[in-house]
C-alpha cells in the first residue's frame, strides 16, 4: 500500500471572518491511498487553533512507514494515530479505497442508508452591523443562517443580532461566538437571542473557561464546538451543553465519528454535523453522519456549507441547490465508478 499527500489552496469568496481572525483561502490536504493500482482519497483542513498546520500534516504522512500500512485497518488507525485532521484524511481515504475495491457504496459498507438531501446552514461571517444586516437581507431566502459573533467589539453583538433578524425575519438562526463572550455577556445576550428566535448558541465561552455553564439554565440551547475534542469526557460535556458540533477533522475520521455520535446521543446530547471551510471532498463523509441509522438519530443541525463559501467547489462535488445538499450521481468519493 502506498500513501501520498498534497496541499491545495481554494480561494474563499471574499473574506471569512470569525472572532479569532479572518482568512481568504481554504488550505486543505488531500491524501491518496493506493493498493494494487486502486486508489482512495480523503481531504482534511489542518486547523491552527488545534495546533495543526498543512506542513505538519504533510510531514506526518511522509513519515509513515509503508510497511505498516499494508495490513492497517481503520480500527488500527484509531489506535496508532491521534485524532485530528491528518487521521481524518487517511481514514476517509481508506473508506474510499474499500469502496473502489469492493464496488460497494460507502453507505452500504458503513451499514447506513443512502444519504437523503438535507438543509445546511449558510454562514454569515463577522462584520460591522451594516455589513451583517446587508448579508442577512441578501440571504434572507435561506431557511437556516449561522451568524458569527464575538470579536473585539463583542458588546455590539446584541445590535448585530437584532439587525440580522430584521434583515432575515423568517430564517432559522444559529449564533456562533467562537469562544468570544464572557459568562456575564452570555447571560445578557441569551435573553435577546431567545426573544428573536435563535435556536442554538454555539461555543459562547472559551473552551478552558466553560465551567460557569454548570447549572446554568440558558433560554437557548448551548452547543459545544471548541470544547468538544476527542479526549473530552462526553458525560461531563453533557452537564454544560445540549448539543455537540461533530466535525470529522476533530473526530479524526468517519470511523470514529460514527461511534462518537452514538455515544453522545446515549447521554442525551443532540448532534450538529459541522465542517471546516473546505471542498465537497471533506463534506461528503460528513453528510453520511447527518442521517438516521439503526443506532443514531437524524442530526438536529447540519452545517456543511464549506463549498458555498468558496469561489468554486471541486468537480465532481456534492449537489448544492440553495441550502439543500445532496449526494451527486456518477463518480465521486464513496461510490464506485
Amino acid at each position: 500500500m502506498e500513501i501520498s499527500a498534497r496541499h491545495e489552496s481554494w480561494p474563499i469568496d471574499g473574506q471569512f471572518v470569525i472572532a479569532r481572525g479572518s482568512k481568504t483561502a481554504a488550505d486543505v490536504v488531500v491524501v491518496t491511498v493506493t493498493e494494487n493500482g486502486v486508489s482512495g482519497v480523503g481531504e482534511c483542513l489542518p486547523y491552527p487553533h488545534y495546533g495543526e498546520s498543512v506542513q505538519q500534516t504533510l510531514t506526518m504522512i511522509d513519515a509513515l512507514d509503508p510497511s505498516t500500512l499494508e495490513a492497517m485497518t481503520r480500527a488500527d488507525l484509531i489506535e496508532t494515530m491521534p485524532a485530528g485532521a491528518t487521521r481524518n484524511a487517511i481514514d476517509c481515504a481508506l473508506w474510499d479505497l474499500e469502496v473502489k475495491q469492493t464496488s460497494q457504496p460507502v453507505w452500504v459498507l458503513a451499514d447506513l442508508a443512502k444519504p437523503e438531501p438535507v438543509i445546511t446552514a449558510f454562514t454569515i461571517g463577522l462584520g460591522t452591523l451594516r455589513e451583517m444586516q446587508a448579508k442577512a437581507e441578501q440571504h434572507s431566502h435561506r431557511p437556516l443562517l449561522k451568524i458569527k459573533l464575538g470579536g473585539s467589539d463583542k458588546t455590539n453583538d446584541i445590535k448585530r443580532l437584532k439587525a440580522i433578524r430584521s434583515g432575515a425575519p423568517n430564517a432559522r438562526l444559529i449564533v456562533d461566538a467562537n469562544e468570544g463572550w464572557s459568562f456575564d455577556y452570555l447571560q445578557e445576550i441569551a435573553v435577546i437571542a431567545a426573544d428573536v428566535g435563535v435556536e442554538l448558541l454555539e461555543q459562547p465561552l472559551p473552551a478552558d473557561d466553560d465551567l460557569a455553564l454548570l447549572g446554568y439554565q440558558c433560554p437557548v440551547s448551548l452547543g459545544a464546538d471548541e470544547s468538544f475534542l476527542e479526549d473530552v469526557d462526553l458525560a461531563e460535556l453533557a452537564r454544560k451543553y445540549q448539543v455537540i458540533n461533530l466535525k470529522l477533522d476533530k473526530a479524526g475520521g468517519l470511523t470514529n465519528a460514527l461511534g462518537v455520535k452514538h455515544r453522545a446521543e446515549t447521554l442525551g446530547l443532540e448532534i450538529m454535523i459541522g465542517c471546516m471551510v473546505a471542498t465537497s471532498l471533506s463534506m461528503a463523509p460528513a453528510l453520511l453522519l447527518t442521517q438516521k441509522s439503526e443506532t443514531t438519530q437524524t442530526a438536529r443541525f447540519v452545517d456543511l456549507d464549506g463549498p458555498l463559501l468558496l469561489e468554486r467547489d471541486r468537480e465532481p462535488g456534492l449537489c448544492y441547490d440553495g441550502n439543500t445538499v445532496s449526494w451527486p450521481t456518477g463518480a465521486f468519493w464513496g461510490v464506485a465508478e
